[in-house]
């Protein structure tokens, strides 16, 4: 699946108020690390916090902040803040018109894809992602380490080469 800008981009900035430990952030600040434009960080800004995602201050000492410990929000709430799923579908009917079809079948299975997607995503945190913890415990197990990936190490050149197990 794939998430568009504006999503990769609220994470970017929700990460950067996650590290900055209850400090504001100025949006200026945001746009030049992130290298986005101010608009674009406003608009971002502006659906976080309506997602009560983020907290906004004004003023000369204003900037923007998590709403709520980096903890307690999840990677599905950032995703649900910024997709949508709603599509048009044109077809060409005999006389070349374009015309709308109903593709509210089509909305409910990409809604639907996009939920078991999230779910996925809700088992991790902003915490994670802005690397204030370890990843959040899955409720499945972790797949166990083959014989030969035990044995292997990476040399300092980056190549993956075996242990030998003689000496």
């Amino acid at each position: 699946m794939r998430l568009n800008k504006s999503t990769g981009h609220a994470i970017r900035i929700l990460i950067e108020c996650a590290r900055a430990k209850g400090e504001l952030v100025k949006v200026a600040d945001l746009a030049m690390t992130l290298d986005l434009t101010m608009q674009n960080v406003f608009k971002i800004v502006h659906i976080l916090s309506r997602n009560r995602l983020i907290s906004a201050a004004r003023g000369r000492n204003g900037g923007v902040g998590l709403a709520r410990p980096a903890d307690q929000i999840r990677m599905g709430d950032i995703v649900r803040a910024m997709e949508t799923t709603d599509i048009e579908v044109d077809v060409e009917t005999p006389l070349n018109r374009s015309s709308r079809v109903d593709v509210s079948g089509v909305n409910r299975v990409l809604d639907d894809a996009l939920e078991a997607f999230v779910a996925v995503l809700d088992q991790h945190t902003l915490a994670d992602m802005a690397g204030q913890r370890g990843p959040a415990s899955s409720t499945r197990p972790r797949a166990r380490k083959s014989p030969q990936s035990r044995n292997a190490r990476v040399v300092s050149s980056g190549r993956l080469t075996a242990r030998s197990s003689g000496n």
